[in-house]
This record gives structure tokens, C-alpha cells and sequence, in this order.
């Protein structure tokens, strides 16, 4: 695993002296993690000039590391800040300017107008560069280890709801039931979930991020569920939509076969060198042509990983082209104010077609089932 983590830092660095900047100051903690390995809270990492020196992880307060924030790499040089509320960002700089960098390249979309000024105070002759998204373009491609580790969340993911499909529904109220899914989660292995998770029904059915009210499951509605779990700091999701109780009824058949058709376009249309707008179009153009294209969501999927929502993003005006062993969500949904609506959201690997084409992680059943 260390020689995993060297090669990341070896990309980055190779990327910073390129851009020439001598040093490279990485503080988003999802980043922080990537190249680390894992890190405390706060904890930012610092990347020399040369790959024989030892990187430096700077610790505000304390090296100890939960389990579910992964273990740091064994040949980073820790740095634990002696007194509590220090700014790791700032003895990082601290350090690159003793170290005889003159320049620094720093994650300017994270750090906050005061930190910069920080830095700028604290080192004074280094040259502060930007990182931009640097960090995030050497993450979209997966390596199998981490696939590997979406692929278990995916699976607990899909236990998970599984068995809340097998209890019985009406009557209880959609918080009841994410907490519910939420404690399978865990108990199945997670670490924690992905993202809050979202339950809803009747009128609810088919929003985006629906936040669960004390609202009760009734007969002939629709259930909208959208859960994930975090294993090893790697994020997956899912989402179905059902029936509860009764055979559905015309309207919702008709919707729900609208939205598995432009999902179903969506993953067909995931292949290496396809432009992330085509794949958002793929599934857009089925919406539209059945007369739901106003009101759709601004995006039909976006990237997973050590985040939940991470590049790239497939929408409309997104720039950009697939490649094999990058995880995406294809998500497309429809809701109807008043009535309900439909969401389906699976997480999947692109793949080339030698490869049997895209890998679904995210197996629960797509059928309209009646619970």
C-alpha cells in the first residue's frame, strides 16, 4: 500500500513541477486521504520538491487516526502540532519556507480567503501557486483496490435494502425508515453511510434528496428509497422506487417505464471515450420525448469515490470523455408535484465493451415490485 501511495504523490508532484511550483500544500481532506492513505481530522499534507524526501503530514493536535479515516502511509514524516487549535495549514507553509522551497502550490478552492492571507504572512517569500483540481483529475480513474472497495459497499448497500423490502411498510413514517437503513448500514459492515439517507413516498416519491418527514407509508403510493454505504472511505449509492400494497396503478406504470428507459439509456451509453454530455443527453432525450423535459434534474449522474459527489460530472454543459475504471452514478428521476414521481440510481464501472461493457455494482431489482 505505501508504494501505491508514493505513486499518487509521484503523479501529483510530477504535475507540480511541470506547472513549476517546488513544493505542493494539499489540505481538502478527501485529497488529504487519496495521497495519504488516511489522516485525523484538520490533518493537511505536504509534498516536497523531491520523491527522496520525505512527505509531511501535519497533525493538528493529535496523529491518532480513527479506523474509518483509513491508516496513513508509513513513509510520511508526521508532524503533530504541540499546542491545540493550531492551523495545520499554516505550519505546513511554515515548513516549506524552512525548507528553502520558493514556491507552493495550495488547494486556493478550498482554503478560505483568511487561511490564504495566513500563509501569505507566515512565508512571505514563497511564490503561492494553485493546486486547482488537481488532486480531483488524478482521482476520477480508479485502480482495482479501490473499485474493489466500492464494490463491497455496494454490496452492503444492496443487503441493506434488501431487508427493509422483506419488512412490512405502511404505517411507518419515512424517518423511521431511514434510520432503519441506516442501522443495517453498520450492520452489515459499513462504516457509515455514504450521505443522509432519503426515503420517500406519496407526494415525496421522486425528489432528489428528499430530507424523510414524519409523513406515514399508505397504500398505492409510491416509494422513493436513495441509501449508500461508506467501506473504507469509498461511497456508493443507489435508488429504487416502489409500490406499496396494491397493484400500481396506470399512471405510475407508464412513469416508472419512462424513467427505467432513460436510465437504461444512460448505462448503455457508458463507454470509454463517450463525452460526459452524451451520457446526460442518452437518458435526457427519453424524459423529453415522453413530455417530462421540463423541471429535470440539472444532472443525470456524477463520479463516486472518496467522496459522494465527485468528478465527473455528467450533465448537460459538462466537458469531458469517459475512460475505463471510472465510477459514475446514472441517476435519472421524474416527479410530478402533488402526485409522486420516479427515481432510479445505480452505481456502475466503466468498462470497455471487451470487458463485457459496464460493470453494475448496485444489483437490487429494477422491477416495479408492490410491497
Amino acid at each position: 500500500m505505501s508504494e501505491l501511495y508514493a505513486v499518487r504523490r509521484g503523479r501529483l508532484r510530477d504535475r507540480c513541477a511541470a506547472a513549476g511550483s517546488a513544493a505542493a500544500l494539499v489540505s481538502r481532506p478527501a485529497n488529504v486521504r487519496y495521497l495519504a492513505g488516511g489522516a485525523p481530522p484538520g490533518a493537511v499534507l505536504l509534498l516536497g520538491p523531491s520523491a527522496g524526501e520525505a512527505d509531511v503530514l501535519v497533525c493538528p493536535g493529535t496523529s491518532v487516526v480513527d479506523p474509518a479515516d483509513g491508516r496513513p502511509d508509513e513513509q510520511l514524516r508526521i508532524t503533530v502540532l504541540p499546542a491545540p487549535g493550531g492551523d495545520a495549514v499554516v505550519a505546513a507553509a511554515r515548513t516549506a519556507a524552512a525548507a528553502g522551497a520558493d514556491s507552493l502550490a495550495v488547494e486556493e478552492h478550498h482554503l478560505t480567503v483568511a487561511r490564504h492571507r495566513a500563509l501569505a504572512s507566515v512565508a512571505p517569500r514563497l511564490r503561492l501557486g494553485d493546486l486547482a483540481g488537481a488532486v480531483e483529475q488524478l482521482r476520477i480513474v480508479k485502480d482495482e483496490e479501490e473499485i474493489a472497495s466500492l464494490r463491497i459497499a455496494a454490496e452492503i448497500t444492496d443487503q441493506a435494502l434488501g431487508e427493509m423490502l422483506e419488512s412490512i411498510l405502511v404505517g411507518r413514517t419515512e424517518r423511521h425508515l431511514a434510520l432503519e437503513l441506516e442501522r443495517r448500514l453498520v450492520d452489515h459492515g459499513a462504516d457509515g453511510t455514504a450521505f443522509p439517507t432519503s426515503v420517500a413516498t406519496g407526494p415525496h416519491a421522486g425528489l432528489g434528496r428528499h430530507r424523510p418527514s414524519d409523513r406515514r407509508v399508505e397504500e398505492g403510493d409510491f416509494l422513493s428509497v436513495c441509501l449508500g454505504a461508506n467501506y473504507r472511505g469509498y461511497r456508493c449509492e443507489i435508488g429504487r422506487t416502489f409500490v406499496i400494497g396494491t397493484t400500481p396503478a396506470d399512471w405510475q406504470v407508464e412513469l416508472y417505464d419512462v424513467v427505467f428507459a432513460a436510465q437504461r439509456a444512460g448505462r448503455e451509453a457508458l463507454v470509454p471515450g463517450a463525452e460526459y454530455r452524451e451520457v446526460d443527453r442518452a437518458a435526457r432525450n427519453v424524459l423529453a420525448s415522453a413530455g417530462h423535459g421540463e423541471a429535470l434534474p440539472p444532472q443525470t449522474g456524477h463520479g463516486v469515490g472518496l467522496e459522494i459527489e465527485e468528478d465527473p460530472q455528467l450533465a448537460p454543459a459538462a466537458m469531458g470523455k469517459l475512460d475505463a475504471c471510472v465510477p459514475v452514478t446514472v441517476e435519472p428521476g421524474v416527479h410530478l408535484p402533488g402526485r409522486g414521481g420516479v427515481r432510479i440510481d445505480d452505481t456502475l464501472v466503466v468498462r470497455p465493451e471487451a470487458d463485457g461493457g459496464p460493470e453494475l455494482l448496485t444489483i437490487t431489482t429494477k422491477e416495479l415490485l408492490a410491497l
